[in-house]
C-alpha cells in the first residue's frame, strides 16, 4: 500500500491537517506512527484505514479487509457487545456461526467473555474499549490499523492486543499504530514515521525508538476496584517489600505504574474514587 502526496483537509477552505504526505506500508510490516498530540496523527490513520479520503493526492494498494479501532468507541449504538461482533462479522463478510464463534473468542481473549450479552451504553469504557479491540481483530484483516487503541485497557487485554498485533504481521498482515507508551511493541517497527506540523517523515532506524518515559509509581489502597479508564493505562501489581525495615502496605494496595505525564490526573482519577494515597516514586527515588 501507498501514500503519494496525500494531504487531507475539511473543507474547500480549512486549514490542511497534512499535506503531501508519502508512504509505503509493505505487507508484512509493523508501523509506528509517532508525534505530538494535534499533529495528525489521527488523521493520517484515518486516511490509511480509508475512513477519510484524501483531499490531494492518491493512495493505492489498500488490502479489501482493513479493520480500524479508533480513538473513542461510539457506544451508543443498539447492540449487546456479543451482537455488535456478530452483526460487525457479518458485515465483513463472516458466516453468522463464524462470527458468532469468533465474537466469544476474542471477548474471551480479551477478558470481557462475561459482558457478552451487555448493552453497548451500559459497559464500562474499558469494557468498551476491548469490545472495539476484539471487532477490528474478528475477521483476520490484512490491514489493521490502531489510534492509541491501548488505552483504557487493563494490562492483562494490552498484552493480549500486543500479541494480536504481533499474530496479525506473522500471518503476513500489515499493522499500522499509534500509541502513548514509548514501550508499546518497543523495537518491533519495521518503519517508524513521524508526524509533525502537518508533515509525514519517515524516521531513520538510529532514532526510532523513544528514550523512555520518565515512570511515576503511586502506592495507594481503596478496598474497592479501581475504576476504568485510569489516565495513563497504568500498569498495577502488589507492592513487595524486599527490605527486612521496608515499609508495611495495607491489605489491598496496589502499585500503579504510569508516565509521568498522566501522574497527576491518575492521582486526581484516584482520590476521585476514594482511594488512599501512600506514596510516589519516580524514577526509583521517592518524591
Amino acid at each position: 500500500m501507498r501514500l503519494e502526496g496525500v494531504g487531507r483537509r475539511y473543507g474547500p477552505r480549512g486549514p490542511w491537517v497534512l499535506r503531501g504526505a508519502v508512504l509505503d506500508l509493505p505487507a508484512p510490516a509493523l508501523v509506528r506512527v509517532v508525534g505530538t498530540n494535534g499533529t495528525g496523527k489521527s488523521t493520517l490513520l484515518r486516511l490509511v484505514a480509508g475512513i477519510d479520503a484524501p483531499s490531494e493526492g492518491r493512495i493505492t494498494g489498500r488490502p479489501p479487509r482493513t479493520a480500524y479501532v479508533p480513538e473513542r468507541f461510539p457506544v451508543a449504538l443498539p447492540f449487546t457487545a456479543g451482537d455488535y461482533l456478530v452483526h460487525l462479522g457479518r458485515v465483513q463478510g463472516l458466516g453468522r456461526a463464524t462470527a458468532r464463534a469468533r465474537a466469544a473468542e476474542w471477548l474471551e481473549r480479551f477478558g470481557a467473555a462475561e459482558h457478552a450479552r451487555t448493552e453497548l451504553a451500559e459497559l464500562s469504557k474499558g469494557t468498551s474499549q476491548k469490545v472495539a479491540v476484539a471487532q477490528a481483530l474478528l475477521a483476520d484483516p490484512d490491514l489493521l490499523v490502531l489510534d492509541e487503541a491501548w488505552t483504557g485497557l487493563d494490562t492483562t487485554a494490552r498484552t493480549a492486543l500486543d500479541r494480536a498485533v504481533r499474530e496479525r504481521v506473522a500471518a503476513g498482515g500489515t499493522a499500522v499504530f499509534v500509541d502513548h507508551d514509548p514501550r508499546r511493541l518497543a523495537g518491533e517497527a519495521d518503519a517508524v514515521y513521524a508526524v509533525e506540523a502537518g508533515a509525514v517523515r519517515a524516521v531513520a532506524a538510529a532514532a526510532r525508538e523513544a528514550p523512555p518515559e520518565p515512570r511515576v509509581r503511586i502506592t495507594a489502597s481503596g478496598g474497592k476496584p479501581l475504576p476504568d479508564g485510569l489516565p495513563g493505562a497504568p500498569a498495577t501489581e502488589s507492592p513487595h517489600s524486599d527490605e527486612p525495615d521496608g515499609p508495611t502496605d495495607p491489605i489491598g494496595t496496589l502499585v500503579l505504574t504510569v508516565g509521568a505525564a498522566h501522574s497527576d490526573a491518575l492521582l486526581a482519577a484516584l482520590l476521585a474514587a476514594s482511594w488512599h494515597i501512600h506514596r510516589l516514586d519516580s524514577e526509583g527515588v521517592r518524591v
